[in-house]
């Protein structure tokens, strides 16, 4: 026990000698790349109310340091996430599909989190491995690390995650509002309005999409327009064509009631072929509960009788 406690706090101490060396290296001007935008930088204005003749501001010695120590890592720390889990945009499009508000930035700060707990818990699983069943350190290096890794991938799977559950959701509501469109506009509304009522009378993901949408025609954005930025934010394909289909029926001057009914029928024919489709993936998943529990009793059943009139005989 000792003899691994010496060992395992031996290679943190290394591990953070070289953390620091790494750090110190990658900070040395002539080991540190810089582009255009960094060397022209010192030389730009700040400000259009300040002038060039007056004095810089001073900042603290304890500022300028943990500026210039973690400056460096949170740029690459992001710089590896976002090569984990894709740039910025494309994150920017995947929380707008999972019907999040909150900013790329917030969600790094999720993963890091979730990245730090994991270390946290390799750590433990790395000292556990150590002591107990006298692993190498080399492993428990790999179950920190491995940890910390799982961490931030586990934040990005349960971001996919939140978006099929809100595709699926929406395709559930889809045919319902659709009908709902229908209706309103066969009454006499305009498809704003009829928007605007199901949003107000409804509850749902796919109403608080027509509620965001109305606010964007109303802030002055063009019908087509907003339409079409409401395919783009949803994760239903099926909602993408409805926006197109309503838009140039708004424009060529088609019955927009009887595309609302069109576009409601075709997605339950949808959500009938995608019912049929995960039957058939689920086929074999099927067969469990017949095999494990119908089929044994049915046996038992056919066999109990003979059974008995063997042991009446006997």
């Amino acid at each position: 026990m000792t003899g691994s406690g010496t060992i395992l706090a031996g290679a943190a101490l290394g591990l953070v000698l070289g953390i620091g060396l790494a750090l110190l290296a990658g900070g040395l001007p002539w080991l540190r790349s810089r582009d255009l935008a960094a060397r022209i930088d010192p030389y730009l204005r700040r400000s259009r109310s300040t002038s060039l003749f007056a004095a810089p501001r001073t900042s603290s010695r304890i500022r300028i340091v943990l500026e210039n120590l973690m400056g460096p890592v949170a740029v690459r720390t992001v710089g590896v996430l976002e090569r984990l889990t894709g740039g910025a945009d494309q994150l920017e499009r995947r929380l707008r599909l999972a019907g999040r508000r909150s900013s790329t930035d917030s969600f790094r700060i999720e993963q890091v989190i979730f990245g730090a707990v994991g270390l946290v818990l390799g750590v433990v699983v790395a000292v556990l491995a150590i002591s107990v069943r006298d692993a190498s350190v080399l492993l428990g290096l790999f179950l920190v690390a491995l940890g910390a890794l799982g961490g931030v991938l586990l934040r990005d799977y349960l971001l996919g995650v939140e978006i099929t559950r809100r595709a699926a959701r929406m395709a559930r509501e889809f045919p319902t509002v659709a009908d709902l469109l229908a209706l309103a506009v066969a009454a006499g509304e305009s498809p704003i309005a009829a928007m605007e009522r199901v949003a107000r009378t409804s509850s749902g993901a796919l109403p608080d999409e027509f509620a965001a949408t109305v606010a964007d025609i109303r802030a002055g954005t063009s019908v087509s327009q907003a339409l079409a930025s409401l395919g783009t934010r949803t994760p239903l394909n099926s909602l993408g064509r409805f926006g197109e289909g309503v838009s140039i029926a708004i424009e060529r001057g088609t019955p927009l009631a009887d595309v609302l009914r069109a576009q409601a029928q075709d997605a339950r024919e949808e959500s009938k072929r995608n019912l049929m489709e995960t039957a058939g993936q689920r086929e074999i998943f099927m067969l469990v509960p017949v095999v494990f529990f119908v089929l044994p009793l049915v046996i038992v059943f056919a066999i109990f009788p003979g059974l008995a009139v063997l042991e009446i005989s006997l």
